[in-house]
């Protein structure tokens, strides 16, 4: 089920906040574990099962870790992590561990066909690993009801694409929260502006850019190249974006509070500042996780340069059983390794506009090995981008995919990829106050309004990190 559907809207939602608010305080985290796994069902309801044993072994796991015994807790905490990571592999990376078996030595080991994806899978494990680790770290306490974890692992509005909550941070408002009349009008208008991010936004640059990834690149001239790819950065920002800030909101209105996922990244001076921008959750479980453990900067040089190139692996990895993520993450964390050098201290004094301008072109490149469906049509892409293409044929030009609609959703898409609250510091007297909360509304209400139209007359709708 999509946030941005119109059964979620009108029905699932609306009966999931009264039924809430109606129910007395030892009810409610039963009531939200139900909705999460009907929430989840509706869309996997083989799944659903596998979720259920997700939250007993981790349930389990958690209890043994809590105890006093250290063996007994590090033994534990290897099971636990082995069962997550195992089923990880086995449903997201078996097929494309096999495939590139068969391919190295010619054998004919496991399915033809990739098994189907688990939605949500990397997200609720990372989770229920986090958990775990924080369980034996003493950062937590085992959680004693099989409920109140069950609800952090499958809670509805971060479930299918996070942000990754750690448990520690939400811990307290598992046990007790309350919903505030100012923090349930900030979860919908959170919720309002996600929604049109996703539909009016992230649907519309995503249609063109799918348009253009699909035609033949003898076709496709530099122009339209980088118009797709353009197009394509803003359909993933504001399409995970957008959802990050609808599970925000619907936190509020269930009484959590979920930390910030995006930061507007595109407006980021290094690389090194678009990961502190980009996809937060991630990053920092990886740093906290991983690359701490790892041993962080703390040893020498090269193996600073390993640990960070195989947490940008994993990160490569983690999107996807494709070559293409794996190029992908190893691309950015060779820049990464780049700016940690004599280039990172010219950057850091480099003119403002050439800081922007570099992180901009890598990341954009970096996108067409994420978007293209190969490791040759991405290079094959990127050719035609540097004009080189072999322009064989009628080459497609700006205009056969520009039009009104598109135009402004493509200038909309770089305004609000701009810290827009700013604006505020710019109203001059605080008189004006009053003047901007009520253009605020009406702007939300317009949002709204536009995105219940969409949602009803158009059938384009994908949620990119759905396959994650």
């Amino acid at each position: 089920m999509l946030f941005s559907s119109a059964i979620f809207v009108f029905l699932f939602l609306p009966v999931t906040l009264l039924a809430y608010q109606l129910l007395n305080h030892r009810l409610k985290n039963i009531l939200l574990l139900i909705a999460s796994l009907l929430f989840y069902a509706w869309g996997e309801p083989v799944y659903v099962l596998l979720m259920c044993l997700s939250i007993v072994i981790n349930y389990v796991a958690g209890l043994f870790i809590g105890s006093d015994e250290p063996k007994k807790s590090k033994q534990a905490l290897i099971a636990g992590i082995s069962i997550n990571i195992g089923l990880l592999i086995y449903y997201k990376y078996f097929w494309f561990i096999t495939q590139n078996i068969n391919e190295l030595f010619g054998w004919n080991i496991g399915t033809s066909n990739p098994l189907p994806l688990p939605i949500g899978i990397s997200f609720y494990t990372f989770q229920a690993m986090s958990y775990l680790v924080d369980v034996y770290r003493r950062q937590v306490q085992a959680q004693k009801s099989i409920i109140n974890l069950g609800l952090y692992i499958s809670l509805f509005p971060q479930l299918i694409a996070g942000p990754i909550v750690r448990y520690k941070d939400v811990s307290s408002q598992i046990m007790k929260r309350q919903v505030s009349l100012d923090g349930f009008v900030e979860g919908i208008q959170r919720f309002i502006i996600g929604l049109g991010k996703k539909v009016l936004l992230a649907n519309t640059m995503g249609e063109l850019a799918d348009k253009i990834f699909a035609f033949p690149l003898p076709a496709t001239t530099a122009g339209v190249a980088w118009l797709g790819v353009i197009c394509y950065a803003f359909q993933i920002f504001f399409d995970f974006s957008g959802y990050s800030d609808m599970a925000i909101g619907l936190g509020k209105m269930f009484g959590f509070t979920f930390l910030e996922n995006f930061n507007y990244p595109y407006i980021s001076k290094s690389l090194r500042e678009f990961w502190r921008r980009w996809h937060i959750s991630l990053s920092t479980w990886f740093r906290d996780y991983l690359y701490i453990p790892l041993g962080g900067n703390r040893l020498s040089p090269r193996r600073t340069f390993f640990n960070l190139l195989f947490v940008f692996f994993i990160t490569g990895l983690w999107h996807g059983a494709e070559w293409t993520f794996v190029v992908w993450g190893l691309f950015h964390g060779c820049f990464l390794l780049l700016e940690r050098g004599p280039f990172g201290k010219w950057l850091d004094r480099a003119w403002a506009p050439i800081q922007h301008a570099y992180v901009l072109l890598v990341v954009l490149v970096a996108w067409v090995f994420f978007r293209a469906s190969s490791l040759p049509q991405a290079f094959g892409y990127i050719r035609v981008m540097a004009g080189m293409g072999n322009q064989k044929g009628y080459p497609f030009e700006l205009q056969e995919f520009m039009n009104t609609i598109t135009w402004t959703a493509l200038a909309l898409s770089v305004l609000f990829s701009l810290p827009l609250e700013n604006l505020k510091n710019w109203t001059g007297p605080l008189a004006l106050e009053g003047s901007f909360k009520l253009i605020r509304m009406c702007f939300l209400l317009l949002i709204f309004l536009l995105s219940l139209s969409a949602i009803a007359s158009d059938t384009y709708n994908p949620f990119i990190y759905f396959r994650f």
